[in-house]
């Protein structure tokens, strides 16, 4: 990145700053197999499946895990 296209986020106000991620999001999914996964991601997701197999946690459909998070936050 040059000078030209740097841009000072430290500026930007909360609402400008998250139309940037937004924009940068979308650029970036055009293209998913270009952005690898973080390796943590693979480790949360063997432990989260082995505390399934282990009977430690289940799964739940969006639905009602969206409904959770919405009671958590009343």
């Amino acid at each position: 990145m040059n000078n030209a296209t740097t841009i000072p986020i430290e500026t930007l106000s909360v609402p400008e700053k998250l139309l940037l991620m937004e924009r940068l999001w979308e650029d970036l999914s055009k293209q998913p197999s270009n952005v690898a996964p973080p390796d943590w991601h693979g480790d949360v997701l063997a432990a989260r499946l082995a505390a399934v197999k282990e009977g430690r946690t289940e799964f739940v459909d969006w639905a009602a895990a969206k409904e959770r998070l919405r009671n958590r936050l009343k």
